[in-house]
């Protein structure tokens, strides 16, 4: 196993797939593990995993993949590992039989390609971010007033706390809304009405819902600005509404999916509707030429865990690796080439290309059980013992989850703001 850098997330992130409805069949949760809980202790499980497992002394730290390609039989890997001692990368060549690529698809910034947007990045650096480099709330407060109210005191921020915008609909944006709220003077999510957009009555009631933006106005470099100074400029939305006094702006619209070490099979310019049959990322949007969103057509010799989106992480990509595990021992087969690749054109002419694609919203069981019903008859006939698929206990609190999801959705949407409050996106009170 090859061991990728540790990549950052927010202090205060947590999950939001509760804990019983992503326990591995490899390892329970300690006792009295709450359902929500933060990232340290997603980060506990899964060393405890690890170290329970045997992979721990298998993994391969500090070393980064520079290369992965297939040569003759086998997989050609070139790493680089950083010595503890010298500080030098040192390269190693590998062979492997088989390879799997289990790094998600969230490190690679999405950032949508907004007129000016680009000019706003360069002019001032430090107020653009991606959600990807978001920690905390620090910075986005102002100083802090004390001022009388009767006998005691109350506290107000003064002007120097930031108007944030933030751009994208899902779960980041909301996130850091809830984060914000309270702490920065004036909070907008601009959305473009997408798909997969969080409903609006999940946002803190503060926060202003925004369209879709046309443009990042940018006439010139005024040069650097103070602290307190908000961005010199103004941006356009698409029905003509102009917003001012932005204080820094982060764009929460996701990943792409990469594999910079996959170099050969990527097809970075070409759009996605466009894939050929080799070809296993193009602009980003999704993966092309998986059977079963694992296993590589072309030679499912190179596979894939966790591509799926809208899913309970680790007990979905525990079955996937199940999966993975009974072909390359040889339990299961894969079918032939052209059978894969008729299901998955067929799914294709269902789902369509892009993001959508790869989202299981709903159907983790369905999904679960048709891995399962695949691979199962192989290993009893090896002499293993089928494996069964999620719990009663677990398909029970997964309904409850979507339930309470469909409730947010019904909600009746907020009211349109009154016209007198409209000018708030001038900056203007």
């Amino acid at each position: 196993m090859i061991y990728a850098m540790r990549r950052p997330c927010y202090e205060s992130l947590s999950n939001n797939v509760p804990t019983g409805l992503m326990k591995t069949t490899l390892n329970s949760w300690p006792p009295g593990t709450e359902q929500i809980v933060r990232h340290n202790v997603l980060a506990e499980y899964i060393q405890d995993t690890a170290a329970k497992t045997g992979v721990e002394g298998i993994t391969q730290y500090n070393t980064k993949v520079e290369r992965v390609e297939k040569r003759g039989e086998y997989w050609d890997v070139r790493t680089l590992t950083l010595d503890d001692d010298t500080l030098e990368k040192k390269p190693r060549d590998w062979e492997f039989d088989a390879v799997i690529v289990a790094t998600g698809h969230y490190h690679a910034p999405k950032v949508p390609d907004i007129p000016g947007l680009k000019d706003w990045k360069k002019a001032w650096p430090w107020r653009i971010q991606h959600s990807k480099r978001y920690r905390s709330t620090r910075g986005f407060e102002g100083k802090v007033s004390r001022l009388p109210f009767k006998r005691s005191y109350w506290c107000q921020l003064t002007s120097d706390s930031k108007s944030v915008l933030l751009i994208g609909g899902s779960t980041s944006s909301f996130d850091i809304a809830k984060e914000l709220d309270g702490i920065a003077k004036t909070i907008y999510q601009s959305t473009r009405d997408g798909e997969f957009d969080h409903p609006i009555s999940m946002l803190p009631p503060s926060v202003k819902r925004i369209p879709e933006i046309k443009s990042f106005d940018f006439e010139r470099d005024s040069g650097p600005i103070l602290d307190h100074e908000a961005i010199p400029n103004t941006i356009t939305l698409v029905n003509g509404q102009v917003l001012s006094d932005i204080d820094r702006v982060i764009i929460c619209t996701g990943y792409h999916c990469a594999f910079p070490f996959l170099s050969p099979y990527h097809r970075d310019s070409m759009p996605a509707s466009e894939a050929d049959e080799t070809a296993l990322v193009t602009d980003g949007s999704q993966m092309h030429n998986l059977h079963k969103d694992i296993f590589y057509i072309p030679d499912p010799t190179l596979a894939f865990i966790g591509v799926p989106y809208h899913i309970a992480t680790f007990s979905l990509f525990d079955f996937q690796a199940i999966a993975v595990a009974a072909v390359f021992s040889g339990k299961a087969n894969t079918p032939s080439e052209a059978e894969m690749r008729a299901e998955y054109l067929e799914k294709l002419g269902q789902k369509g290309s892009g993001r959508s694609f790869h989202s299981l919203k709903g159907k983790d069981a369905e999904y679960v059980n048709e891995l399962l019903a695949w691979i199962n008859p192989g290993i009893v006939a090896a002499g293993g013992q089928a494996v069964g698929g999620h719990t009663e206990e677990w398909k029970a609190q997964y309904e409850l989850l979507l339930e309470k999801f469909k409730d947010l959705l019904e909600k009746k949407p907020r009211p349109p703001p009154d016209k007198k409050n409209i000018v708030d996106i001038h900056g203007h009170s």
